[in-house]
């Protein structure tokens, strides 16, 4: 399988390393190429990582099969447009993005908030996508590696697509995720609930003093 992910931050080159560990073919798409390995981190990120190509956004949505949006939320649908609709069109879009506004300083605001969602807002935005919004509750160590957090804990889905959703389940079960702690929400209007589960994540991190947890959904 062929993976783009969109983004070149902790997230995205975290994501990007687990799957070409799984042997999947990555390129990470990002607005610079020349300025982004004109950066110290991601050249040496990028040299322990031979075997991912870095292009611009429109070329790594094309050579892409399914797409991982990890933008910073704010710039998701701009980065999306200038990927450019004609290289989206039925493919996949799994959104592990949230709509952090920093613009009244820490803790960040969510913007889409309650009546909507940065998971919808993309799936308006890019009808032909097939949105699935996952992994978006927890530090990206720990979406690629579930087993960091001892005992059961959680990862939810949302879209509007069943077969995405099936695809999307199958790859969370190849970084570790058992399948009865994959909990589908339904529709993509869920991803209300798990956007805003990040100010709470935000404090429960102040509080811990890490980001080595994750939630646990646990039934009667």
């Amino acid at each position: 399988m062929r993976y783009a992910i969109l983004g070149t931050g902790v997230v995205g080159r975290t994501v990007a390393a687990r799957l070409d560990s799984l042997g999947h073919e990555v390129v990470i798409g990002t607005r610079d190429p020349g300025t982004t390995l004109a950066r110290a981190e991601y050249a040496a990120w990028q040299e322990a990582h031979p075997r991912v190509s870095l292009a611009d956004f429109p070329e790594a949505a094309r050579q892409g099969d399914t797409l991982v949006n990890a933008t910073g939320g704010k710039v998701s649908v701009a980065a999306l447009t200038e990927a450019d609709a004609a290289h989206l069109d039925g493919k996949i879009l799994i959104d592990i993005a949230n709509p952090l506004d920093f613009s009244k300083g820490f803790p960040p605001s969510l913007d889409p908030v309650d009546t909507d969602s940065l998971g919808e807002l993309i799936q308006r935005t890019f009808p032909q996508l097939r949105v699935v919004k996952t992994l978006n509750t927890m530090n990206c160590e720990i979406m690629v590696d579930p087993a960091r957090v001892k005992g059961e804990h959680t990862v939810f889905l949302s879209g509007e697509d069943a077969d995405a959703k099936k695809a999307v389940h199958g790859l969370l079960s190849s970084f570790g995720w058992p399948d009865r702690s994959i909990l589908d929400l339904g529709g993509i209007e869920t991803a209300r609930g798990t956007e805003m589960l990040l100010p709470i994540w935000l404090r429960l991190m102040g509080a811990l003093g890490h980001s080595e947890f994750n939630f646990h959904i646990q039934g009667a």
